[in-house]
């Protein structure tokens, strides 16, 4: 299941949380309840804000197929070609 990374304007704290790619987060309730975290001073009905950072990676022992799938550009090539680090 991917991981996200949600961000609570009122607190500042950043909150890293596991649930279906269909399903979006909107309190602060709703994180902690899937992070398993007391929310504090914070009220539950706090709007969060899914960050463009969350995510987990997928590597060649994740598919299944064995395949290493190109580098990432700065990891010693580009799968591209377009980035000019080749």
């Amino acid at each position: 299941m991917p991981t996200y990374d949600y961000r609570c304007e009122v607190n500042g704290r950043i909150v890293e949380v596991n649930h279906r790619m269909s399903e979006k987060l909107k309190t602060w309730g709703e994180v902690c309840e899937r992070a398993h975290l007391d929310c504090g001073d914070t009220p539950a009905d706090t709007p969060v804000q899914r960050l463009a950072t969350g995510g987990n990676v997928i590597g060649s022992s994740n598919l299944g197929s064995g395949f290493d799938p190109a580098p990432a550009c700065g990891a010693g090539g580009c799968a591209s070609g377009m980035c000019g680090l080749d």
